[in-house]
C-alpha cells in the first residue's frame, strides 16, 4: 500500500495543532511519532493523520486515542 508522508506544516493544516502541541501529543501518547525521512526531515504518514483526526472529531477519549496510536505504531512495524 503507497501512502503519502505529510511533513509538519501539513500536518499542522490537517490538524489544527501547533508544532509544539503536536511534539507535547506525541508525548503524552495522543500522537503518533514521525518517520525520519533525512538527517534533518520527519514527515507523518498521511493514513495515520486521516485516522487520528478521525478519532478526534468521533469524540473518542484520550485513552480510546493512546490505543489507536500503540495499533498504528504497531501497524508500522509490521509493513516494515
Amino acid at each position: 500500500m503507497v501512502t503519502a508522508i505529510l511533513r509538519l506544516p501539513a500536518i499542522q493544516l490537517e490538524s489544527g495543532y501547533s508544532r509544539s502541541t503536536i511534539y507535547l501529543r506525541i508525548a503524552q501518547g495522543l500522537w503518533t511519532r514521525p518517520v525520519h525521512l533525512g538527517v534533518r526531515a520527519v514527515g507523518w504518514p498521511a493514513r495515520e493523520v486521516e485516522a487520528l483526526n478521525a478519532a478526534r472529531i468521533a469524540g473518542w477519549s484520550d485513552e480510546e486515542i493512546r490505543a489507536l496510536v500503540t495499533r498504528l505504531m504497531a501497524a508500522r512495524k509490521e509493513a516494515a
